[in-house]
């Protein structure tokens, strides 16, 4: 994007200095999957570049991690076990969290800002503390090890994040549609005489 004629210096130098900004930024984030996608080829077992890998002599590369992934069972049970929690905690987080985000688009709703508080606070609290928590409630039930109980924490901690997308996207929504939709001339379907 081209800078207006208009621009003053301070602002020609912010342009520049920002674009630099987050190049840094891009390179802080990316720059460790650099390192760590040479390293998965490395031929020995050792977290470290091989001088045999800085010569790039095929003998220091290998593809012995990715045939120990692909042929491992326990490898394949995490892939399994990560599935199956992942697709479970994504439609209950995002169910839950829509309904949640309903109500509290309701200016009905009493202590709406109280309600939205716990809906949140999973974000606030740490993870650890939380997943301490949920440890110590889930083993009431003999739900720890489980895959209900994996689940139900990972819904937890997915809600909140529904809650806010979602709250923000009716707080711009025209609640007149809904009155008309629910009143008793506009709900009904009335077929079509062709």
């Amino acid at each position: 994007m081209a800078l207006p004629e208009s621009a003053t210096t301070s602002e020609r130098i912010w342009h520049y200095v920002f674009r630099i900004i987050c190049a840094c930024i891009f390179i802080f984030l990316v720059g460790p999957l650099l390192v760590i996608i040479p390293l998965s080829f490395n031929a020995e077992p050792y977290f470290t570049f091989t001088p045999e890998m800085l010569n790039f002599d095929p003998a220091g590369y290998s593809l012995r991690w990715y045939e120990d992934f692909f042929t491992s069972d326990a490898w394949q049970a995490s892939i399994k076990n990560s599935i199956i929690v992942a697709i479970a905690s994504t439609i209950l987080a995002t169910t839950l969290g829509t309904v949640a985000a309903l109500g509290l688009s309701s200016r009905y709703m009493p202590y709406k800002d109280i309600i939205m508080a716990i809906m949140i606070s999973p974000m606030i609290v740490p993870l650890i503390i939380s997943a301490a928590a949920m440890f110590f409630f889930f083993s009431r039930f003999q739900l720890t090890q489980t895959y209900i109980g994996v689940i139900l924490a990972h819904t937890a901690l997915g809600i909140p994040f529904v809650v806010i997308t979602v709250t923000a996207t009716l707080s711009g929504f025209d609640h007149s549609l809904t009155r008309a939709a629910s009143s008793s001339e506009q709900g009904r379907f009335i077929p079509s005489s062709k």
